[in-house]
């Protein structure tokens, strides 16, 4: 399915979220920065948009590594690649079974990846075997929206969205598997409540959007 929209992946995000992806990019990124972290894994990292962000702001000194199990978006990224000269290594690899070493990354980022694992736990506990004692794990992803505006969102996703990005990327079907991943995404504090399931500490949220999305924090 990923496969199918990787050549327009990154203009109907653009378009889709009425352009506010570019400003929670920014927000997981200067997280990161914070954390001054040596080596960071940009997991699912699609067509490579967070991951070259990381790089730019982080410096020639820290490594970034960028992972996907779709090997279209992952050309799609190496193209940007060349395009931007940005040193950023990619590479497949499944979320479920990271082709990392244990306690090998300083930081992990998932921006709209860790709704489409098959199995969120395993993946979490995946995530933290390769973070280093003290890690941090970023999450940027959807979440439920504030009750005000959710008769609005929901009508937006599913009877807007799929239609939009069917012109945009000819895979309606692709959005329509994105409305029903989100509503059936559980809410920040569901969320937390599963990382924390999974060994991490101080986890935090922030919500952005309405509630929307959000971005979750956790050490290891």
């Amino acid at each position: 399915m990923f496969g199918g929209i990787a050549p327009r992946y990154d203009l109907a995000n653009h378009v889709l979220s009425l352009g506010m992806d570019f400003g929670w990019r920014r927000r997981l990124v200067r997280a990161v920065v914070a954390a001054k972290p040596r080596v960071v894994a940009d997991l699912a990292t699609g067509s490579g948009d967070v991951a070259f962000a990381l790089k730019k702001h982080l410096g020639p000194t820290v490594e970034v590594r960028g992972y996907d199990f779709c090997r279209e978006m992952l050309v799609v990224a190496e193209g940007k690649k060349a395009a931007l000269a940005r040193d950023v290594s990619f590479a497949f690899g499944d979320c479920m079974d990271l082709p990392l070493a244990d306690e090998s990354a300083d930081v992990l980022t998932i921006a709209f990846g860790l709704r489409n694992l098959p199995d969120r736990a395993r993946g979490l506990r995946e995530m933290r075997r390769v973070l280093r004692p003290g890690g941090r794990l970023l999450v940027l992803e959807f979440s439920q929206p504030a009750r005000w505006f959710g008769p609005v969102y929901f009508f937006y996703i599913r009877h807007m969205m799929p239609v939009i990005a069917g012109a945009l990327t000819g895979k309606p079907e692709a959005y329509r598997y994105l409305n029903a991943s989100i509503a059936a995404f559980p809410g920040r504090e569901a969320l937390a409540g599963e990382i924390r399931a999974a060994g991490f500490a101080e986890v935090r949220h922030t919500g952005l959007a309405a509630g929307t999305v959000a971005i979750h924090e956790a050490r290891k």
